[in-house]
């Protein structure tokens, strides 16, 4: 028995599946099987039995739960200790925050020297990448709080703050759609639209804008990050739509936004485990993120977006 093989069996007991776990956990769904049957076969016990294609829990995995919750937990206390030890020993204290790559190079490391100036015997750690990246960052414990897009899709996650946005068509400064108070599918009609890839949320709320309004967006570059769609709408290849409240810390002084119609509203939250003992310092962190992400950035011109 080892830890990896803990970790499956609570992720198939949250998540219902080995596909949901495999999500979870960032594994295939072969490697979470394969967990699965060496942690039976250690255990020598039937933990899920297949009912009609989908996974049920014994009455022992249920009864096993909680102890391999405690056994975890124990895991990553030792770890975390081992951090702060290696990172200035017993009198330093970690906390780690994970963000999306739009704002790991722009607002973080404002926010993080105005945090670390209050707090000089903290070691801050940022991990940046997509939400689902930072959803299982904090159910790993590899954060401790993170910035997620609301609602989240794994479980076992609770939401310490919360931000209300909307999507924004951002533009080279000087383009044709400037002159409009808002933008919508139909003014942009054979204009070339830098999209988010279609895996996102986002794209599918403009997709269906789109067909909504029967017209054929014209699709030049697909991006993977809000940073991407500013940097290239700043090279002038096109316009974009994103979420206005990341849209407007990007450090492009050439861009410049409209509100989006239909509106798209979206939500972001600032979560931490269900589980975990939540500290000062967290909730310290969280209400800085939260009036950082709020207040419009001194180095990005999008006035007319917020």
């Amino acid at each position: 028995m080892n830890f990896k093989q803990l970790e499956a069996f609570q992720a198939i007991m949250l998540s219902g599946s080995t596909t949901g776990a495999a999500e979870r956990m960032g594994l295939s769904q072969p490697a979470i099987s394969r967990l699965l049957a060496q942690l039976e076969e250690d255990l020598a016990l039937r933990l899920f039995v297949r009912e009609k294609g989908r996974l049920s829990p014994t009455a022992e995995a249920h009864a096993l739960l909680h102890d391999a919750q405690v056994l975890m937990d124990s895991a990553q206390c030792f770890r975390r200790h081992a951090e702060q030890l290696r990172l200035g020993g017993f009198k330093r204290r970690l906390l780690k925050v994970a963000v999306p790559s739009t704002l790991a190079t722009t607002l973080m490391p404002v926010l993080a020297k105005r945090f670390m100036q209050a707090h000089p015997d903290v070691v801050l750690e940022v991990l940046s990448g997509s939400y689902n990246d930072t959803e299982r960052a904090l159910l790993s414990r590899d954060a401790d709080i993170g910035l997620v897009r609301l609602p989240m899709e794994m479980q076992g996650l609770s939401t310490r703050a919360s931000l209300d946005s909307e999507a924004v068509c951002i533009m080279p400064r000087g383009h044709a759609l400037e002159g409009l108070a808002e933008v919508s599918p139909t003014d942009l009609i054979d204009v070339s639209l830098i999209l988010l890839g279609r895996q996102r949320q986002i794209r599918h709320d403009i997709d269906m804008a789109f067909r909504q309004r029967r017209v054929q967006p014209r699709v030049a570059l697909e991006v993977h990050s809000i940073s991407e769609a500013c940097a290239h709408v700043a090279q002038g290849l096109g316009v974009s739509i994103v979420n206005a409240l990341l849209a407007q810390h990007c450090p492009y002084e050439a861009i410049t936004s409209r509100p989006f119609r239909p509106r798209i509203a979206y939500q972001l939250g600032i979560a931490t485990v269900t589980s975990a003992t939540t500290s000062p310092l967290q909730d310290t962190f969280t209400r800085l993120l939260v009036e950082a992400m709020e207040a419009p950035s001194p180095a990005v011109a999008l006035p007319s977006a917020l």
